[in-house]
């Protein structure tokens, strides 16, 4: 399975009672056995000219109210992350993990090098934030950076965590006893599998990584928009449903009034940047006539 549909998946699954559990595996064979026998889906799904984030948004569209709430969000990111070559065959590993975990009660992890398993780390933190208000997240930064720099500055701390022959059990348990009530729920729980789910040598760089990780998705959660005029509860619905759909993940509005824009909006969300102002179309219209394409067009059409 890819590194990051690993991780989100165990932090999904891993929430789940027993019924739950069985209603999500029965759902995706389902769902394995639907892109299976149809082609026209299995041809959507694998169609390299379609985006991560269109296709997932396809998956919701076609999914949303006929199945389990775990189900969706699990093959949403599947068709969203995965290459589209592979979408199909991940949607069959969610469900080979979904039936391992209801009859085995574990998830059997990947070995993966450093790189996929930060990966892993980062799809289980991904899971994390998406039931999460952005304004949660810079705590979140904040509190696994001090947990980085802590056990950077503990040699006892540092030995036990990255010491591959100390049990998972006690790695863990030391993780719970230092920051149980010290900080957020969400931010133990990524600390947590920070043990369980990255490599043990790579505890303080894989809290690193994830701190990056947080904060790049907060950029892609708030969407800067600046518009000439007022936006009025239908425009900005319409507009975040858009948002939405193209980032791939639910997206917060920052507006801002700017009449000079003259008319239209300019939006930036992580490192996007839609101008559909007036004044960005004159100053496009403006670059063409300087650099002579308008004239040249003009002349070929001419011809």
């Amino acid at each position: 399975m890819l590194p990051k549909l690993e991780g989100y998946a165990a932090a999904l699954l891993g929430t789940l009672d027993a019924a739950d559990l069985t209603t999500v595996a029965s759902d995706l064979v389902a769902l394995e056995e639907t892109v299976l026998t149809r082609a026209d889906l299995r041809g959507v799904l694998a169609d390299t000219s379609i985006a991560g984030p269109v296709r997932g948004a396809i998956v919701r569209e076609l999914l949303a109210g006929k199945v389990a709430t775990t189900t969706l969000r699990l093959a949403v990111f599947a068709a969203t992350t995965a290459p589209a070559q592979e979408v199909p065959r991940a949607i069959g590993e969610l469900s080979q993990s979904a039936h391992h975990l209801a009859a085995h009660g574990f998830i059997e992890q990947s070995n993966l090098g450093l790189l996929g398993a930060r990966k892993r780390v980062a799809g289980f933190a991904d899971a994390l934030l998406e039931d999460l208000a952005t304004d949660d997240f810079a705590a979140i930064e904040r509190e696994l950076f001090t947990w980085a720099r802590t056990i950077e500055e503990s040699q006892e701390l540092r030995r036990l965590l990255v010491d591959r022959d100390a049990s998972l059990e006690a790695r863990v348990a030391v993780t719970d006893q230092l920051l149980s009530g010290r900080v957020s729920a969400a931010s133990l729980a990524l600390a947590r599998y920070v043990v369980t789910g990255g490599r043990p040598r790579d505890v303080v760089g894989t809290l690193d990584y994830l701190v990056d990780h947080v904060a790049e998705a907060r950029n892609w959660r708030v969407a800067r928009v600046h518009s000439a005029r007022a936006l009025d509860e239908r425009d900005q619905a319409d507009l975040a449903r858009s948002l939405s759909s193209l980032t791939g993940s639910s997206v917060e509005l920052q507006i801002a009034e700017e009449p000079d824009l003259l008319g239209g909006v300019l939006v930036e969300v992580g490192d996007l940047r839609l101008d559909a102002t007036t004044r960005g179309r004159l100053a496009t219209l403006r670059d063409a006539v300087a650099s002579g394409h308008l004239y040249e067009s003009a002349l070929k059409q001419n011809d």
